[in-house]
């Protein structure tokens, strides 16, 4: 496939890994929404069992990224995402909320895994910025069918189906992977057998980068996880949230593309820079106005601020770390401030309400903002040259 210098078959094996280990990206509002309206959660402890999954995951991808095992990567990616599914297969029948903490964790680390090894084969692709906007279009039309359909079929026959919805996509992850996964080419076979190279030392560039990725990771999933309960609570009809549901994921659908377009168009450093600004007045959008306009738009665009904002940043990492062990903890980046964020936003509701979310929102976006800008500098000073190692 020209366009990503891979073939197809593994291009489509990325993309449907990629869209279940980001699935939290798409589902937290309905997936937070449900504990609470299915399973009588307060905000507290719905996000709480998010924020476990989310840690599950980033455990996982942390340790990947520092060990970076010399695993068969098809037969990882076949096997986490297999057992996830089980794992997910098992909430629907969980009847109490510690099952359900404990199955939560598990899944995090399974699906964890998973997508640390699809985001690190990304990173060392021929095109990583290119290729990480294919599976980010992927996405979005992954978001559309799900948020359009799930939240009237959990209406119609239940909570636990939700988790069902779960298991299947894992199980597609799982087969896609085991049927089309990339192999290894012939110079990183031949890396598989040559000695261990030590960890490369993340210089200020990486490490500014990383932080604003997790902050603006936090800022995403702490008003995301309760914008159906948001909308709710304002007034608006459960047709009238799913279809803006169903709206935002059309709207999902062209931000990774336009990132790809754009790639040698737009300085990705200062795209970076901005993007937490926009996202954080989309959420003082959805938290402090009361009117459909307003909880509208700020939904609508929420998402997609945060999915072409990360496309660029995913390619300032792959090009400062060419092995790709940054970019195998892109996962972790991302759920780290996604693991605090349900959690967060429902201490939050719970205790100052919509005031809170919002201001809390607005300081964690400006120092996004400004730890981009540093990188983006500190990028600069050193001519993008690529990591130093010990």
């Amino acid at each position: 496939m020209k366009l990503t210098g891979i073939r197809f078959s593994a291009v489509l094996a990325l993309m449907i890994a990629h869209c279940a280990g980001m699935i939290d990206l798409v589902s937290l509002p309905v997936w937070v929404g449900t504990l609470i309206s299915a399973y009588h959660l307060d905000p507290q402890q719905a996000g709480g069992l998010a924020t476990v999954f989310l840690l599950g995951a980033v455990a996982a991808s942390v340790s990947l990224a520092r060990k970076a095992p010399q695993w068969n990567r098809r037969l990882a990616t076949c096997s986490t995402f297999a057992a996830s599914a089980v794992l997910f297969a098992l909430m629907s029948q969980a009847t109490d909320y510690y099952s359900m903490l404990v199955l939560h964790g598990l899944a995090g680390i399974c699906v964890g895994i998973g997508l640390s090894l699809v985001h690190g084969t990304i990173g060392r692709s021929p095109f990583p910025h290119r290729l990480f906007a294919v599976v980010g279009v992927a996405l979005g039309v992954f978001s559309v069918v799900f948020l359009g359909a799930t939240p009237k079929v959990i209406a119609a026959l239940g909570g636990p189906v939700l988790f069902q919805i779960y298991a299947a996509v894992m199980l597609a992850a799982a087969l896609a992977c085991g049927l089309g996964f990339p192999s290894l080419s012939v110079s990183e076979a031949a890396a598989l057998h040559a000695e261990p190279q030590p960890a490369p030392q993340w210089g200020r560039a990486v490490r500014c980068c990383v932080a604003g990725i997790s902050l603006m990771a936090l800022v995403q999933a702490m008003v995301f996880s309760f914008l159906q309960q948001i909308g709710l609570e304002r007034g608006f009809s459960l047709d009238t949230i799913t279809a803006i549901f169903i709206v935002m994921g059309m709207i999902n659908l062209l931000p990774a593309a336009i990132a790809g377009v754009l790639e040698h168009r737009l300085d990705a450093g200062k795209v970076i820079a901005f993007g937490p600004l926009v996202q954080l007045a989309l959420a003082l959008l959805i938290t402090q106005g009361t009117a459909l306009t307003a909880y509208g738009l700020g939904a609508l665009l929420f998402a997609a601020a945060m999915i072409f904002t990360h496309t660029f940043a995913f390619g300032v990492l792959a090009r400062l770390d060419p092995s790709g062990r940054v970019v195998m903890s892109t996962p972790a980046m991302l759920m780290c401030g996604s693991a605090i964020g349900p959690i967060l936003g429902g201490t939050l509701l719970k205790t100052i309400g919509y005031s809170g979310l919002g201001i809390c929102a607005t300081l964690l976006g400006v120092l996004a903002s400004l730890l981009f800008f540093l990188s983006h500098r500190s990028e600069q000073s050193k001519n993008l040259q690529p990591l130093e190692r010990t």
